[in-house]
């Protein structure tokens, strides 16, 4: 066990490739805290620096949704980052042993948006949300989000075309833009597509692409239409729809803020609280874009699938996958 003066250390709770994750107790005021360190001995500088980065983001952040940032401490050759511990687990070890009720994900989904809803105005984008990136105490219900080591400020940013193996992020609740497969920018709504993919998880039980190829990973992200999460399980048209509409591989198709995610979400809990049942309704009603934005849809149809034929060489693109491609391109 790690030894941090000022901190008892009393058990390991996540051992990621990258960091460890420790659960202990601060000892002047016997308060509860996590900490997370680098996992190798000798760090490399980008590892270091994606710490603080995490450190500096997050430390004047006020947001109940987040999970606050107490200090950042030498520790060996890098830095421990001491965190709150509000007695809770990540969402992925949870849904891994629990089933949430439609009423507790309508639930921890305002919770989501609320969350976003303050980032986006800080602004912030996230870009690596998913279920082990939110924290979750079934006890009080509370939702956080967490793990802000490759955040940046709301900026318009091109991803540069790289080995999907070295991508900022994680590839299986990447937005498509954020693979740097596209040639458009990065702005807040890849958070909407990230965080689509982690409700479609938590619905279904499945993510809603399932291969474990990277290269393919990246193809059915920009161009493969993912299942309705209605077809895969026993879910309101409505909640199936506000899915789909996070997961549009146009950022232009998605929410355009978390405002409105927000509203469609309480609408769904306001019906389930006065009828126990979901109806179906036109949701994106309310939705209004908080950010001035130039709509980026992408080169010509000829363009645009031979970019798709150099990033994936040998994924081919059948009759199917071409109509994708142009329909998903707004062609």
């Amino acid at each position: 066990m790690i030894g941090i003066s000022g901190y008892e250390i009393r058990e390991k709770i996540y051992d990621g490739v990258r960091t460890v994750v420790y659960r202990g107790i601060r000892n002047r005021e016997q308060q509860p805290v996590i900490v997370k360190i680098i996992k190798d001995e000798y760090p490399t500088l980008e590892q270091i620096t994606n710490l603080r980065q995490e450190f500096i983001i997050t430390q004047n952040l006020d947001c109940e949704g987040l999970v606050k940032t107490y200090s950042l401490n030498n520790y060996q050759n890098s830095y421990a980052l001491i965190l709150e511990d509000f007695g809770g687990q990540s969402l992925a070890n949870f849904i891994a042993a629990n089933k949430l009720s439609i009423i507790q994900f309508i639930r921890g989904a305002i919770a989501l948006s609320e969350t976003l809803i303050y980032l986006h105005q800080v602004p912030i984008i996230h870009k690596d949300i998913k279920p082990s990136n939110i924290i979750i105490n079934p006890a009080t219900g509370k939702v956080k989000l967490t793990d802000f080591s490759i955040s940046s400020r709301l900026e318009l940013k091109n991803q540069s075309i790289s080995n999907p193996n070295l991508l900022e992020g994680t590839l299986a609740y990447m937005s498509p833009e954020q693979t740097g497969r596209m040639n458009r920018a990065i702005d807040y709504r890849t958070d909407f597509y990230s965080l689509g993919v982690t409700f479609y998880e938590i619905l279904t039980n499945q993510l809603p692409f399932t291969t474990t190829d990277p290269m393919e990973l990246v193809y059915c992200h920009i161009a493969k239409q993912p299942v309705p999460p209605k077809e895969v399980a026993e879910i309101p048209q409505a909640v199936s729809d506000i899915v789909m509409k996070l997961l549009a591989k146009n950022a232009e198709d998605r929410y355009q803020s978390a405002a409105g995610l927000k509203f469609d979400l309480e609408t769904c809990l306001q019906q389930l609280q006065t009828t126990g049942k979901i109806e179906n309704f036109p949701i994106g009603q309310r939705d209004r874009g908080n950010q001035l934005l130039i709509p980026q849809k992408l080169y010509g149809r000829e363009t645009e699938v031979q970019i798709l034929l150099d990033a994936f060489g040998r994924v081919s693109l059948g009759a199917t996958e071409m109509m994708l491609v142009s329909g998903y391109s707004g062609i």
